[in-house]
């Protein structure tokens, strides 16, 4: 019956994650998928992929001239990395754009959740343009992006740090992530108070420092010196160069939500929001969860940030418990906070940019 299904089905269409003139990959309503690449020398190619294509089940195909064909059971809905295991060897879809994750460029599938919130519409368009600064913390150049309103140019704007998640970089949230098309549609339809966001690359380590092991130890000090990297230069850098009206959030997702909440936690005078997507601790313990996390400032400070935490309903058991952690805390000292339950989604991008929808309509009002 699975077999029938997946061949029969008809009415598939090309992903919007295809390359220009390329038919392949092609998705049905269902979230069933068809794959079709050359690779007439070998002997065995499977499907691979991120979270919310753990579950899948496919059949494979060769044909005469060369040509595998591969077609899945439903995936999930959202937005997936996946690649071909080619003889034991991990290759990229050519028929599709790269997109970073997992360390390096990644093929990418978008299973139509049926939204528009994130898609370009007929308004007017902010841009993201390329900016840098040495930083004396690492000894070294750092590249980041910046979100500019429509209107940018016209007045002075808050503004959002926004940190990424592990193995990728600060292509994410405007590439996968479709920050500006989420931002221009808040805006124009005045659902949130216009921006500048600031994209910073979520890896800060020294020489020295990133010959240590790749392992949650070095996490935690990468992150610091994120801390310190924005307090002490880019924060300084942003509000010199460009129209700021010096009020902030600082956001993150799964990595990121973590260096979100260090940075929140030990800087609460200077954030109004803290925005913590798929909420990841490190190093805590059963007896100190908070251990690396000075959260308890925000309980002892005059102004108080207010907290959005967002996770998906189907994300896996660790990021639910660290989740959860968070906000009984926080239920626990009676401080404000708002949580955000994206239905039907996992550790992936449709969850981010969901959370950033919710989270950029209450900050700044």
């Amino acid at each position: 019956m699975l077999c029938s299904s997946l061949i029969f089905s008809q009415n598939f269409k090309t992903s919007v994650t295809a390359k220009i003139g390329k038919e392949f990959p092609k998705t049905d309503v269902d979230g069933k998928s068809k794959f079709k690449v050359y690779f007439p020398e070998a002997k065995s190619v499977t499907l691979e992929g991120g979270d919310g294509m753990q579950n899948m089940e496919f059949i494979t195909t060769k044909d005469k001239e060369g040509f595998w064909t591969i077609s899945t059971s439903p995936l999930e809905t959202g937005f997936h990395y996946y690649w071909f295991n080619v003889d034991g060897k991990r290759t990229n879809d050519p028929n599709t754009e790269l997109y970073f994750g997992y360390g390096q460029p990644t093929s990418g599938i978008e299973i139509n959740s049926g939204e528009d919130f994130f898609l370009t519409k007929n308004v007017k368009h902010g841009r993201i343009v390329n900016d840098s600064l040495y930083s004396a913390v690492i000894r070294g150049r750092r590249n980041f992006k910046v979100y500019l309103p429509p209107n940018y140019g016209t007045g002075k704007f808050p503004v959002l740090y926004l940190y990424h998640g592990t193995g990728e970089d600060i292509t994410g949230w405007g590439k996968q992530g479709h920050l500006g098309a989420i931002l221009d549609n808040l805006f124009a339809e005045k659902k949130a108070a216009e921006m500048i966001v600031v994209m910073d690359y979520g890896v800060a380590l020294s020489p020295e420092e990133e010959k240590r092991p790749d392992d949650y130890p070095r996490t935690v000090l990468s992150s610091q010196n994120i801390d310190r990297i924005l307090v002490r230069e880019l924060i300084p850098y942003i509000e010199k160069k460009y129209k700021t009206t010096g009020k902030r959030a600082v956001a993150g997702l799964s990595r990121g939500s973590y260096q979100a909440l260090l940075i929140g936690s030990r800087h609460p005078e200077l954030f109004s929001a803290i925005g913590v997507f798929s909420p990841v601790i490190y190093e805590g313990t059963s007896a100190q969860p908070f251990k690396e996390l000075p959260v308890g400032n925000l309980l002892k400070t005059e102004r108080k940030p207010f907290v959005f935490t967002g996770i998906g309903s189907k994300e896996s058991g660790r990021f639910q418990d660290f989740n959860k952690t968070l906000t009984n805390y926080l239920n626990e000292n009676h401080y404000p906070y708002i949580s955000y339950e994206s239905p039907g989604t996992y550790h992936e991008w449709l969850t981010w940019r969901r959370c950033l929808h919710e989270f950029a309509q209450k900050i700044f009002r």
